[in-house]
């Protein structure tokens, strides 16, 4: 009889992204009949609490870094690199006594670089070996990848949520590149492609516009007070999805604007495919979950951050979305109607990659 494997799952600690495209994998790991463990700092932990509610759970924080109000973000993160190295030491030691005490048989690491142990199996999740730099620097990129090629060949495997051919979401970032032999794309990692409880009744009005936030502060309140102050100029009815889970669930109304702290899954899928239009960051798993919902948005990057803008100038050349600078918002500007984009191919191929990727995991580890 195979033994069931009990499963560390650590999101980097970034905003609720990364924690977001670790659900699809935590649910279907479960669904292989392991024991699955999230480990993540107390600020994540009740987002994953209201999606994976009989799931483990430890609190394991890991680097955490917030967004510059003035200063560009790469610039702001180079600074950061010593905290960051700190971190990742730190954690690395602490990983050995949570494998002990939770009898640990395999480690799954989104972008937390120092969670990798030689006596277990560890996987990285990561959708950028290239970390792209501004244009001016593009010569230093290969440094990058030097490092990161270092960092991935730590691990068992390194798994890339997107696709290998030219349909993909992440261009360059992980395409045309040497990658690493343990590297396997798995396909999009979306927690609305997996089927969930019906949305309870609307508390809105169609047609709307949703505005969807991310990130850390203050980049997101700067982007919130941008958008209402303008778009109430605008005959429109706004929803607004917060991503704060560890605030109240009610939502608060304010003359032509609903605004929710945070949505469970089943209700913020129904809110984004019946929107009007959609605002967003160019975020990568923002852009896998509108992907898998086949829609369309608007999306605006985090100033400075070269990952944000480089995807969102990507994906409005493929004509899937459009997109402008932070400062260019304002009352005139146009918001795309909401419309099928392609993506019933993507999560055709997205499934079949990753049981081809997790049974390669799984049957290895337990050999």
């Amino acid at each position: 009889m195979e033994k069931n494997l009990n499963i560390l799952i650590c999101p980097l600690q970034w905003g609720l992204g990364h924690a977001g495209r670790m659900i699809p994998l935590a649910m279907k790991l479960r669904e292989m009949n392991n024991t699955i463990y999230i480990g993540a700092g107390e600020d994540m932990l009740p987002f994953f609490k209201t999606e994976l509610r009989d799931f483990n759970f430890i609190n394991f924080r890991g680097f955490r870094t917030v967004y510059s109000r003035d200063l560009p973000q790469y610039l702001f993160l180079l600074l950061k690199i010593p905290v960051l190295i700190y971190h990742s030491v730190a954690e690395h030691f602490r990983l050995k006594r949570i494998i002990r005490e939770y009898s640990i048989d395999l480690v799954i690491s989104d972008n937390r670089f120092g969670l990798w142990n030689k006596k277990v199996r560890s996987v990285y999740v990561t959708h950028m070996p290239l970390i792209p730099f501004p244009r001016p620097f593009r010569f230093l990129e290969f440094t990058g990848i030097s490092i990161h090629r270092l960092i991935i060949r730590r691990y068992a495997l390194c798994l890339i949520p997107d696709l290998p051919g030219e349909i993909n979401l992440s261009g360059r970032l992980t395409h045309n590149l040497k990658l690493p032999s343990n590297t396997r794309y798995v396909g999009i990692l979306s927690r609305f492609t997996f089927p969930s409880e019906p949305a309870s009744e609307k508390q809105y009005h169609t047609p709307f516009t949703t505005i969807i936030l991310s990130g850390p502060e203050p980049q997101r309140s700067i982007l919130m007070q941008k958008l209402t102050d303008e778009l109430k100029y605008k005959a429109l009815s706004i929803a607004i999805l917060g991503g704060q889970p560890d605030l109240s669930y009610e939502p608060v109304t304010s003359e032509n604007i609903i605004s929710y702290n945070h949505l469970p899954a089943a209700r913020m899928k129904d809110l984004i495919i019946n929107s009007e239009g959609i605002i967003a960051r160019s975020g990568y798993t923002t852009i896998m979950e509108l992907i898998s919902l086949g829609c369309t948005a608007l999306l605006i990057p985090t100033p400075g951050q070269t990952e944000q803008e480089y995807l969102a100038e990507y994906l409005t050349k493929k004509g899937w979305v459009a997109s402008i600078p932070q400062n260019q918002i304002n009352r005139s500007m146009s918001i795309p109607v909401n419309k099928p984009v392609i993506h019933e191919e993507i999560l055709k191929q997205s499934e079949e990659l990753l049981e081809i990727a997790l049974k390669e995991m799984l049957e290895e580890k337990k050999n």
